[in-house]
């Protein structure tokens, strides 16, 4: 068995730990924006308690998009980030009995969206203005 090279090469590892961070961050900054929104109580714990299905879904959109060969890809890793985080996040709360509308739907679309692909697209603009 012989392992293929063939697509690009993975992205410098302080890159890939990095967009991981970031999306991590950013993803936590949703959820206590929404709790704080929402005028929920246990700053920490209630923050991760609602992170979580959104973190477990992009983690499976890095994995299923294999995000780590260009963390700072709109298309691969961003989309990957923002529609598993998305999909992954709505599917575990409606299996784990959280409240799942479609108003909430579509500000974690928007929410998300802006987050995880905003800061890789503030990244593509300001490497093109430096090279």
């Amino acid at each position: 068995m012989s392992l293929s090279t063939s697509g690009p090469a993975p992205g410098p590892r302080g890159l890939v730990v990095a967009a991981a961070v970031a999306d991590f961050v950013l993803i936590l900054v949703f959820a206590a924006i929404g709790r704080d929104a929402h005028a929920r109580d246990g700053i920490i714990t209630g923050v991760f308690l609602t992170a979580w299905p959104f973190l477990a879904g992009a983690a499976a959109g890095w994995l299923a998009t294999r995000a780590w060969r260009a963390p700072m890809s709109l298309r691969r890793a961003g989309t990957g980030a923002w529609l598993g985080s998305l999909i992954g996040g709505m599917l575990l709360r409606a299996l784990t009995g959280q409240t799942v509308v479609v108003p909430f739907v579509v500000v974690a679309l928007l929410s998300l969206g802006v987050l995880l692909m905003g800061y890789r697209a503030l990244y593509r603009i300001i490497r093109r203005r430096r090279s």
